[in-house]
């Protein structure tokens, strides 16, 4: 083993090594043991003796080739294999994207109420499907439905465990066997491409498509209305926008055209908000509230995107459809359980009181953190940052724009401020940053940045307090 003491023994042969028994024993694999547990060490060492074996045997070969191995070098690379066994594979990391609902990141970052909520419920018995007042079962949807139907307007709600099982589910309720009939322009497709047109087929519903992809009139669903449709439904164009020589039918002229054939109108809002951004200096996003007002008869949204909660879908729409939805047998396995309940009903109660909503939800503190705030912390760790990384690359404070993310307002952007790194050298300027950004990806909590026009960017909206004290602590390990 090339990294062991000089003192460590040479040794040629696989019967020099020492026995899984004797290194077990060692005083060195006490601790080992202790922390791990017999069978977890047991494997290790048996591990790491196999590879030595197989080293070894590989010199067969090579007259006079040896590697140096004594029981102290073997508990060392046990150690390594125990560590890198038992580590958690989901960690956190510092979000230095400038994208605030980064899906791969976790999305939405919870609000204290509700981790307060959620700890509590992890750590003892609660009332998920029991009622308190009559001592009968109750039904887990009864624990938020109330508090949704007040923020959306809505007759009733009821919740799944994502937006895309929320389209599922209220497709195979509705229509099942039957045509819904859909905006081409609206065909979306999401991350890790999942489609409407494909949850449609699997909900067991046939897609009529209409208009085309940037122009769809009144007529277009008028016309395509026959004795086989079940629904007309709007799409949210959330994740991309189409500019130019377009027209769309509003939500309100939709649900007017269903209601004049007797049938319903759905609407998948996909990253739905409960508030009017404008009200915090945000761009405008159509709310749940006036998409029922329109008229819609159901609308699916998210609850872990622009809400600012955990990850769920989102039913609300008038009392028999919500009624049909929860009887359907899809209803218990796509359900959410008492994590993610406790987690949803503070973050609710939150919008109760819009004074100090940008104060209490994570979220919308994030969306709303003022550009100046984010140029003083650039300043401060710019210097920290420069001596870590010294004279190889140049650390600058820079105006960037951040955006929302996860498919919400694709083509809006934030104001915000943080690093931009670069290469000393031009020199191999790509090789150096994919070198550089693996470098902060290994720091004990990752940091993960954005590689843009020839320099790491560090988008420093997401980094509060006391978050940047640790963020710089640990930015030395960068030498």
């Amino acid at each position: 083993m090339s990294n062991t003491a000089a003192t460590a023994p040479e040794i040629s042969h696989p019967s020099q090594l020492p026995a899984v028994d004797k290194v077990l024993l060692a005083i060195e694999m006490q601790m080992l043991r202790e922390s791990y547990g017999l069978d977890a060490c047991t494997k290790a060492v048996r591990d790491v003796l196999t590879g030595l074996r197989q080293q070894l045997l590989g010199f067969a070969d090579q007259p006079g080739q040896t590697l140096q191995a004594d029981i102290g070098s073997i508990v060392q690379a046990a150690q390594r294999q125990l560590q890198a066994r038992f580590a958690p594979r989901l960690q956190p990391v510092f979000n230095l994207t400038g994208t605030v609902l980064h899906t791969n990141l976790g999305r939405a970052l919870l609000p204290q109420a509700a981790i307060d909520a959620v700890v509590q419920a992890m750590s003892s018995p609660a009332n998920l499907e029991y009622d308190l007042e009559d001592g009968s079962r109750g039904d887990r949807d009864d624990l938020v439905e109330s508090l949704i139907c007040e923020l959306t307007g809505a007759e009733a709600a009821t919740v799944v465990n994502n937006n895309a099982a929320a389209v599922l589910l209220v497709l195979s309720t509705m229509a099942t066997g039957k045509e819904v009939v859909v905006s081409r322009g609206e065909l979306v497709e999401i991350g890790g491409a999942f489609r409407i047109p494909d949850v449609m087929t699997r909900a067991g519903a046939r897609l009529v498509e209409i208009g085309t992809t940037n122009r769809t009139h009144e007529k277009d669903y008028a016309e395509a209305i026959g004795e086989n449709t079940a629904a007309l439904m709007k799409v949210h164009c959330s994740n991309y926008a189409i500019t130019g020589f377009t027209k769309a039918v509003s939500d309100a002229d939709v649900a007017r055209i269903a209601h004049d054939s007797n049938l319903p109108m759905i609407v998948d809002l996909g990253s739905g908000t409960l508030i009017d951004m404008r009200d915090w200096g945000l761009p405008y996003e159509v709310t749940v509230r006036e998409t029922v007002e329109s008229g819609a008869d159901i609308v699916t949204f998210s609850g872990d995107k622009l809400l600012g909660g955990p990850q769920a879908g989102i039913i609300v729409g008038r009392k028999e459809l919500i009624a049909r939805i929860k009887k359907n047998p899809l209803k218990r396995a796509l359900r959410v359980g008492k994590i993610t309940l406790a987690a949803l009903e503070p973050t609710l109660r939150l919008y109760l009181n819009p004074e100090k909503l940008a104060q209490e939800l994570t979220t919308l503190r994030l969306f709303t953190r003022k550009a100046s705030d984010m140029q003083t912390q650039a300043e401060q760790l710019q210097p920290l940052l420069q001596q870590a990384l010294g004279q190889d690359y140049v650390v600058e404070t820079a105006a960037m724009n951040s955006q929302i993310g996860s498919g919400a307002l694709p083509v809006e952007n934030l104001p915000s401020f943080g690093l931009r790194i670069y290469p000393a050298s031009g020199k191999q300027a790509g090789r150096q940053l994919t070198r550089l950004e693996a470098r902060f990806r290994g720091l004990p909590r990752p940091v993960i940045g954005r590689l843009h026009d020839d320099a790491l960017w560090l988008d420093l909206r997401c980094l509060e307090n006391p978050a940047q004290a640790l963020f710089a602590a640990q930015l030395s390990r960068l030498a």
